[in-house]
Parts: structure tokens; C-alpha cells; sequence
């Protein structure tokens, strides 16, 4: 199996990956990183099934037993960050069998699509709001004053957050995933910690206002999941709030930037859309197979198993290449152009298989919202500089 320099963390790399996915599908579709310790998958054909795989999972632990979970959480160090472990390392994305399933049961009950299309009118009248702050100005800087306050905004919506106490969200989550990061220091995790303390403390108040007085909001309906039989406790409560909090707003801005971008350096398909807004479900896709804002993810293999031409010992890490995968040309005509009406468009900016994206229907129903309103109201849109 080849070995190869690959940096992501690069900038330059990360300015254009592409045309380095494309040597590598043409040349390496399957190699090994030493840096990251796994070998990386390319190609559409080699992730795509591995996600439905069960010999394959998120992590260990489910596979694990309870002395070498108990030795591999002493290994990492999770007493060093008592509240980060308690509710970010064991949150629905980190879970895997059983227990997975039976949380994403109970969180897609709460989740439904009701409740996310009742959030519509709110999205629009919140962007709307934000326009109007800004049109008399003549120019805005899209991501810091547009779509990052839009997916804190719609999850304090979901969640029934106090007003007074928004401000404290978009910090608490930017030091939370600021440790998903590869060079996160002593002071990051320290940082983290206390942001999931101080997280975790303000839901145990809400958690127990809406016992006493519920509300038309998802910590009302998790409440009374917790209730019924004891079949959500109150961490997991707690961590599927944080993970919808954390999850929801980094890669939602990630995709709104990442989508205007490409409205922008590709005008043909800008006026296209704007001349008819139809489209605006089909190009969301494509915005999301065209640049995904996640693009590297990993599984663990659970057993000894083959997986695109290479054997796996159990515990080894496999590395998927998504941003890859999602431009790969023996999975989509043309994937290098970016065309608003591409169907079918099979991408995998919401992964696949038991941990496809529980968000999914919030977040297009954002993006929805955010270019529809963006190229209604400027529609001469345009970047001040390249």
C-alpha cells in the first residue's frame, strides 16, 4: 500500500484540496497516512458502503469490553476532562450499535419533521431582520453577520433558550469543537471544559423549569421522553443538546459559505437560480457535494475484515475522504462543474448508513432559507475582493 505526504491542516491544501483528491483517486484511491495513523479512502465506491457496514463502527467501545473500555477511557485521559467526557465523548455521534439506535429512535421522535417545519416563518423573519441592519450599509461580511448568528438563532428556537442568555451559545460551541481541531493545546482543553461545564449547568436549570411548566420546545419533548419510563436519561438529554448545538452550527456555516462561494465564482448558475427560485432544493445539494463543509471522517474496524482491496485488523482506523468522495467521477458526470440542477446527487455531506445526519432537515431547511432570501433581497450580490 502506498504511503504519502498528505497535510490537510495545510493551508494551501485546504484553500483547493481538489485537484489533489483527484491525483490521489487517479493514482492512490487507497493509502496509508502514518500522520493519522489509518489508511485513507478516496473513492465514492470504497466509503459509500463502508458506511453501511457493520463490521465497521464510529468507535470502540461498543465492541469493547467493560475492563478495556474502562482501560481506554484511562489511557485517554477522560478523568482529566470530567464534563467534556461525561457529555461529548458519549453523545449519539460517538455511540455505536445498540445504543445507538435506541438514542436515535428517541431523538428523531423529538427531531420530527413538524417540529423543524414550524420553525420556517421564524428562520425567514430572522434573516429578513438581519438584511434590513445591514442594506443601508451597502456591504456586510456574509459569514460573521449572517449565517453564523442564523443556526444559533434556530437552535435556540428548537431548544426554548432564554433570550437573555443566546449571547453565551456560539462561544461555548467554538470551544467545544475547537478540540476536534489536530493542534488544540492545554489552554483549548481547559477552555472546553469549562465551556461544557457552564453549557451543562444552564440545561440542568431548563431541564428542570420544563418538568415543572413544559413548552412547545424540543427540551419540553426530550423532558417528557426522559419521563416515560426512564428511556432518556437526563446526560443523554443533555448531551443531545449540546451535540444538536455543536454539530448544527459548524457545519451549517460551513455550508453556507462554502455555497455563496460557489454561487459567486460560478454566475452562470447564480442568474439561473435567481431567475427561478425552484431549484433552490436541487442546488442546495449540489452545494453540499460540491464543497461539503465536513470532509474527512473516520470508522474503526470492528472485526478482522477486506474492505476495498486491503485487510483490516480489528481496531485499525479508516480514513474517508467525503470531499473526495463527492467529487469523484465515476460517481457523478462532470463532478468538477458546478451545476444547481444536478440530479440525481448522491453526496455525502450528511454521511450515510446508522449515522446519517439527524440535523439534515434543519440544516436545508436554513440553507433554504438563507439563499432564497439573500439572492430575493440582493440580488446583485457580489464579493468585494477575490
Amino acid at each position: 500500500m502506498a504511503k504519502l505526504d498528505f497535510h490537510p491542516y495545510e493551508q494551501s491544501f485546504a484553500a483547493n484540496p481538489y485537484p489533489v483528491y483527484a491525483q490521489l483517486r487517479s493514482h492512490h484511491p487507497v493509502f496509508r497516512s502514518d500522520e493519522y495513523g489509518c489508511t485513507i479512502l478516496t473513492r465514492y465506491a470504497d466509503i459509500y458502503p463502508l458506511l453501511s457496514d457493520r463490521r465497521f463502527g464510529r468507535t470502540m467501545d461498543a465492541v469493547l469490553s467493560p475492563d478495556e473500555l474502562r482501560e481506554k477511557r484511562d489511557v485517554g485521559q477522560w478523568n482529566k476532562m470530567p464534563f467534556y467526557s461525561r457529555y461529548v465523548r458519549v453523545n449519539l455521534l460517538e455511540t455505536d450499535g445498540a445504543a445507538h439506535g435506541r438514542l436515535r429512535r428517541l431523538l428523531a421522535m423529538a427531531i420530527n419533521p413538524k417540529r423543524i417545519a414550524g420553525l420556517s416563518d421564524r428562520i425567514h423573519g430572522f434573516l429578513d431582520s438581519k438584511l434590513d441592519e445591514r442594506l443601508p450599509l451597502g456591504e456586510m461580511e456574509f459569514l460573521e453577520e449572517l449565517a453564523v448568528p442564523l443556526p444559533v438563532y434556530v437552535i435556540s428556537e428548537l431548544l426554548g433558550w432564554p433570550d437573555e442568555d443566546r449571547h453565551r451559545l456560539r462561544p461555548w460551541s467554538a470551544d467545544i469543537v475547537r478540540l476536534y481541531e489536530k493542534d488544540h493545546t492545554a489552554e483549548h482543553e481547559q477552555r472546553a471544559e469549562t465551556a461544557v461545564r457552564e453549557f451543562a449547568g444552564m440545561l440542568e436549570m431548563l431541564v428542570e423549569d420544563r418538568r415543572a411548566a413544559p413548552r412547545d420546545d424540543l427540551i419540553s419533548a426530550l423532558v417528557a421522553l426522559e419521563k416515560d419510563q426512564q428511556r432518556l436519561t437526563c446526560d443523554e438529554l443533555i448531551a443531545s443538546c449540546m451535540m444538536l448545538l455543536n454539530a448544527g452550527h459548524e457545519a451549517t456555516v460551513n455550508a453556507a459559505g462554502n455555497g455563496l462561494l460557489a454561487l459567486l465564482r460560478n454566475r452562470d448558475q447564480m442568474r439561473l437560480l435567481k431567475q427561478n427560485l425552484g431549484y433552490i432544493g436541487t442546488a442546495v445539494e449540489e452545494m453540499l457535494r460540491y464543497d461539503p463543509p465536513l470532509q474527512f471522517f473516520h470508522r474503526y474496524a470492528w472485526q478482522p475484515a477486506r474492505h476495498a482491496g486491503v485487510d483490516f485488523d480489528k481496531g485499525d482506523m479508516i480514513g474517508l475522504l467525503y470531499g473526495s468522495a463527492c467529487r469523484d467521477e465515476d460517481a457523478y458526470a462532470s463532478p468538477d462543474r458546478f451545476d444547481i440542477r444536478r440530479q440525481p446527487n448522491s453526496h455525502l455531506a450528511f454521511g450515510a448508513g446508522t449515522h446519517f445526519c439527524i440535523g439534515a432537515q434543519l440544516a436545508r431547511l436554513e440553507l433554504k432559507a438563507l439563499f432564497c432570501t439573500l439572492l430575493r433581497r440582493l440580488p446583485d450580490i457580489g464579493l468585494v475582493d477575490e
